[in-house]
């Protein structure tokens, strides 16, 4: 595989990787799951359970193991046809997905604020019948 299709084939493969990461930390769908791993992390009396726990909920920290996971799944290397390959990809996805779901968490932030201005605009108007 070329460079051109394997640096493409990086930024193609971030995408759910990120959707994966982000999804499982902080949407809604997970809140449950997410609200017992966020007490288990701080309750549990050993270190170890505590990290496990604390493991889906940190998008950063969860993107190593989906990013570990795709790996295997595709198979994808990166420079390299052995091992170093996987090393390199499996650090460039995680800094890959992490920038999309730093992007994705600025545009959210960005769309909240919007919101909140327009109701607190919309507030301020006098009201007419």
């Amino acid at each position: 595989m070329n460079i051109l299709l394997q640096v493409l084939s990086l930024f193609i493969i971030a995408l759910p990787i990120a959707s994966v990461a982000w999804s499982i930390t902080h949407e809604e769908v997970f809140r449950e799951f997410h609200d017992f791993c966020l007490a288990k992390s701080k309750a549990c009396p050993r270190i170890s359970e505590r990290k496990f726990f604390y493991l889906f909920t940190c998008e950063y920290c969860f993107s190593h193991y989906v990013t570990a996971a795709f790996l295997v799944v595709t198979r994808y290397k990166l420079l390299f046809p052995d091992w170093r390959g996987y090393l390199i990809a499996g650090f460039s996805l995680v800094w890959g997905a992490n920038m999309y779901m730093a992007l994705f968490a600025r545009i959210r932030l960005d769309l909240r604020k919007e919101r909140v201005e327009i109701t607190t605009e919309e507030a301020a108007l006098p009201q007419s019948k």
